[in-house]
């Protein structure tokens, strides 16, 4: 059976999208990761130039897991990114940004927008969760 057609009929997949197409999507995202001038060095801190297929492979179980309900990924997202404390607040709009030019580039409008929105999500909440896990804990809570 085909990667394709393993996920084609789950009754809670949130949209019309194959694996291999969340597979380009993340390899060709990460392209331009490395590529920027900000998120680029601090992503190379972490993952090592022979690193990237693994990296890759992992972060699209991530999204096959979301979007198709593969349950092919394990792991804290949330953790692993609290615990670089390069990572800011801040970057999660760049980031954002890169990953919805590839999303308009790659993909129809409506899977675009709907995988997009998804991100957006997801996104938000990690930057919700680096600002209130990395406050001092008597520091009265930070209004976003």
């Amino acid at each position: 059976m085909t990667d394709e057609l393993q996920t084609a009929d789950h009754p809670m997949k949130r949209f019309d999208i194959s694996g291999p197409e969340i597979d380009r999507v993340v390899a060709l995202f990460y392209i331009r990761i490395r590529a920027h001038a900000e998120l680029g060095p601090i992503f190379a801190r972490y993952v090592a130039d022979g690193d990237w297929p693994e990296h890759e492979a992992k972060i699209a179980r991530f999204w096959r897991n979301a979007i198709l309900r593969e349950k092919s990924y394990s792991g804290n997202p949330m953790r692993v990114h609290v615990s670089r404390p390069e990572i800011q607040a801040e970057h999660f709009p760049q980031w954002l940004g890169l990953f919805h030019e590839v999303l308009q580039a790659e993909l129809p409008e409506l899977i675009a927008r709907q995988w997009g929105a998804l991100a957006d999500r997801i996104g938000e909440g990690f930057r919700t969760g680096i600002v209130a896990m990395r406050q001092p804990k008597d520091a009265p809570p930070k209004l976003f």
